[in-house]
């Protein structure tokens, strides 16, 4: 005789496959993809689990994401104030994202400051 909750889970998934429940289910007859969670320690692999699910994401892939958004609004940029603003955005983001990892600064993100250099050329050429 099977305990408490065990039963009644038991009998549940009985029913169910009496009912045909399991038959046609999407990837019905395919092998699983089990994901890797080695490098997560085991205690934190369900909540880790939760959050991938629901679509949540560490904070420091939201800032690298973030990042990248900035920098593609800022590649197809001509007004150079709106430009010079971005270009201080993206600097504070990269500045977090750097603060945020508690590295070396060998693998610290650069800043980005060439924008600014080639505007400020760009205004002294025009004069």
């Amino acid at each position: 005789m099977l305990p408490g909750f065990t039963w009644i889970i038991e009998e549940r998934i009985q029913r169910a496959m009496m009912e045909g429940e399991f038959e046609n289910l999407p990837g019905s007859g395919k092998p699983l993809r089990l994901e890797d969670d080695g490098h997560i320690p085991e205690d934190l692999r369900l909540a880790h689990k939760i959050l991938k699910n629901a679509d949540c994401l560490p904070p420091e892939i939201e800032l690298k994401n973030e990042i990248h958004r900035t920098e593609d609004l800022l590649a197809d940029m001509k007004d150079a104030q709106e430009k010079y603003r971005l270009t201080k955005k993206l600097n504070f983001l990269i500045l977090r994202l750097n603060a945020m990892r508690k590295s070396t600064i060998e693998l610290d993100i650069p800043q980005h400051y060439a924008c600014k250099l080639v505007d400020r050329m760009e205004k002294k050429l025009k004069k």
